[in-house]
């Protein structure tokens, strides 16, 4: 019983792997009822070069990649067709910055529950999917 009690919080603390890609602390931000839009984060390091190019959930009618940043002194935000990965580096995506955007949520997102996302993800000529199960929490917690 120790033993599996072990192995259960030790899986807990490591990263999801998946076909060469690394996927570490992903969570999600929690929503009022009735607010449609919401933002998931996480961390990815791919072995080879890698492209993110999708995202899917089942609570959100549409789910894009998105990018923040200043451009002539007014923060911007545009949806990305593709999230580039280099091979050894980490890309995190963060408030603020590079961001899951998920909109017309069927429901409100709450705190401690989880978010099912499904990363496809293209790598050495083929496209994978990637299940990830993302941490729902307020904003202020991450």
């Amino acid at each position: 019983m120790k033993t599996l009690l072990m192995s259960s919080l030790l899986s807990l603390a490591l990263p999801a792997m998946a076909a060469g890609l690394e996927v570490r602390a992903p969570w999600a931000k929690a929503t009022l009822p009735g607010q449609p839009v919401s933002g998931a984060y996480l961390e990815l390091r791919a072995d080879s070069a890698a492209r993110l190019v999708k995202v899917d959930s089942p609570l959100a009618e549409t789910v894009e990649i998105h990018e923040m940043k200043m451009d002539g002194g007014m923060m911007k935000m545009r949806a990305l067709p593709a999230l580039e990965l280099p091979a050894g580096q980490t890309v995190t995506l963060k408030p603020g910055g590079l961001h899951i955007m998920l909109m017309q949520l069927k429901g409100p997102l709450k705190v401690g529950s989880k978010l099912p996302l499904t990363l496809h993800v293209e790598q050495e000529g083929k496209t994978r999917s990637v299940a990830v199960e993302a941490d729902i929490r307020a904003m202020a917690a991450h």
